[in-house]
């Protein structure tokens, strides 16, 4: 009974033991390199991150996730030293998110995220203020004036990732005065460069016209170097 006892728990473990070597090569090699190569034939862009290359084909980040465009600090160790936008870029929409990483302080980063605070919070409504003052002062030049009624609702409050890489068209637009006057451009010129770079809603239909800000600021470089 007992080499039979044995003999039948060998046969079992044996059995288990082939198993978990088939599945091991099935859902962790053969499966993963079929999706991985269906994936870089069908769609190898969206498959890599949807990666942004400039005009040198470097790659200088991701069509998904939304960047800033700040003046580098004067002190970079002093976490109190107030952000300043670069005013001579498109600026994106504010990225509130879940505040700032405070686990890895190795990397400066934002918590993707919605505030999930509601409309009458008060922290909320002094945020969108001094956003729309800063948007009315930031973008208003010695011949153009924006009126307060010109702010659309994406210049002030942030998505729900909190770094939505796109601005509406516009918000754009009315950046369109500043970045003229920052990069000695024609109003004319820079009005073209946002309507090129200005997507449709999907099949016509579906979400809202957007424009890519890290994909108009690439084009708005090779601008101005020429």
């Amino acid at each position: 009974m007992t080499n039979n006892s044995v003999g039948n728990a060998g046969r079992l473990l044996w059995a288990g033991l082939r198993a978990l070597l088939v599945l091991t090569v099935i859902t962790g090699v053969l499966y993963p390199l079929t999706v991985t190569g269906i994936a870089q034939v069908a769609f190898p862009g969206k498959a890599n991150g949807s990666e942004i290359k400039d005009a040198s084909g470097k790659v200088v980040g991701s069509g998904l996730i939304g960047q800033s465009y700040d003046l580098p600090k004067k002190n970079a160790d002093d976490a109190e030293e107030a952000v300043v936008p670069d005013l001579k870029w498109f600026q994106p929409r504010p990225s509130n998110g879940l505040g700032d990483n405070s686990v890895n302080t190795q990397y400066s980063i934002i918590l993707s995220g919605a505030t999930n605070r509601s409309g009458d919070n008060a922290d909320l409504i002094q945020w969108v203020k001094d956003a729309k003052a800063a948007v009315i002062k930031d973008n208003s030049t010695a011949d153009h004036q924006v009126r307060p009624e010109d702010v659309p609702a994406d210049a002030v409050t942030s998505s729900g990732s909190g770094v939505d890489p796109h601005i509406s068209p516009e918000y754009a637009r009315l950046q369109v005065h500043r970045i003229a006057e920052r990069n000695k451009l024609t109003v004319a010129r820079v009005d073209e460069l946002v309507a090129d770079h200005t997507d449709d809603r999907i099949l016509g239909f579906i979400g809202e016209p957007r424009v890519n800000v890290l994909e108009l600021n690439i084009a708005l470089k090779e601008l101005t170097k020429g």
